[in-house]
């Protein structure tokens, strides 16, 4: 891997209906109005106030600014970003995600992982390998101790291991197993799907319906157990039928709360959008309490052997129960 250092803390003044890819998106029914500036105080207009015609007409006219000033910026924040191209169908934004996803089918990462796992927060670097089908490899690093925990996951099957406490898990890849070293707990698929920048999607998955919000078309979607899937896509280029993806969001069966996934500070390699910083929010939580992923190395499309995805325990390493 080379070694790069990323900072996604790209900040902006003013106001625009062009929503940057650095922040965080805001949809699937999220409110997050923008302020307009703090009204003047009543005790700071009438401490400026004199008897003078001069003092006066300046204090109105001061006071004149900042109601035009407010307005503008309220309008800004309620004026609805619209589509500056014909709305697409749902089977043309299906046909871009499936493109994508064809495109983009492997990564070596290097991260900056923060996760609350078990509600305690944990920071440190992790390597990752990844492959779309759900192969997973994961190293997690700290400084002057090496490797501390690995996970692979490889057709279905998981071994974790933890070299603190010198033991091991292993078996069939469930969602919690998956999650052991980075709090996501989904299929091995769609974990490896969000490092890709997109969603798993069954085969035999349907669309419903194409929405617009803050300036994204949202593809949703339904797959063949019941689950329900938001896919958000922004299109750079008004005059190019092209989408970057910048947002998931899925609720399953039976379900009243929905995992998210933001996707923020694009970067642009072979034709295809990926991430710089992903951040997950389990179901029914907050994005502070998930996991934070700041890519700083990404090679797309390696070629990663399969035994890149078997992990073996350590001689005298203890075994530990699924789930413990």
């Amino acid at each position: 891997m080379h070694w790069m250092t990323v900072d996604g803390n790209n900040r902006r003044l003013g106001c625009t209906n062009t929503p940057a890819t650095s922040t965080p998106f805001a949809g699937f029914g999220t409110d997050n109005p923008l302020r307009p500036p703090a009204r003047a105080s009543r005790a700071s207009v009438a401490a400026t106030a004199t008897p003078t015609t001069t003092t006066t007409t300046t204090s109105t006219n001061a006071g004149t600014a900042i109601v035009v000033l407010s307005l503008l910026f309220a309008a800004c924040a309620t004026a609805p970003v619209q589509r500056s191209y014909p709305a697409p169908t749902a089977d043309e934004l299906l046909a871009a995600l499936r493109a994508r996803q064809l495109a983009a089918h492997s990564l070596n990462l290097e991260t900056r992982t923060t996760s609350w796992l078990g509600g305690e927060r944990v920071r440190g670097t992790v390597q990752m390998l990844v492959e779309r089908g759900g192969n997973l490899r994961f190293e997690a690093e700290v400084s002057l101790q090496g490797t501390v925990a690995a996970l692979a996951v490889h057709e279905g099957s998981f071994v974790f291991v933890d070299h603190q406490k010198k033991t091991f898990r292993q078996g069939q890849a469930t969602p919690g197993d998956v999650a052991s070293l980075i709090r996501i707990p989904l299929p091995a698929e769609a974990v490896a799907a969000i490092l890709l920048g997109d969603v798993f999607l069954p085969e035999g998955s349907k669309p419903l319906d194409v929405g617009w919000d803050r300036g994204a078309d949202v593809l949703h979607l339904q797959t063949p157990d019941g689950a329900e899937l938001w896919l958000s896509l922004r299109r750079p280029a008004p005059l190019v039928a092209a989408w970057d993806v910048v947002a998931v969001a899925g609720q399953p069966a039976f379900a009243r709360a929905r995992w998210r996934v933001s996707y923020e500070d694009l970067q642009r390699i072979d034709g295809q959008s990926f991430p710089k910083l992903i951040r997950f929010a389990e179901t029914g939580r907050d994005f502070d309490d998930g996991v934070e992923i700041k890519v700083r190395d990404r090679i797309v499309n390696p070629t990663l052997p399969a035994e890149a995805f078997l992990l073996a325990p350590p001689p005298g390493y203890l075994p530990q129960k699924p789930g413990g």
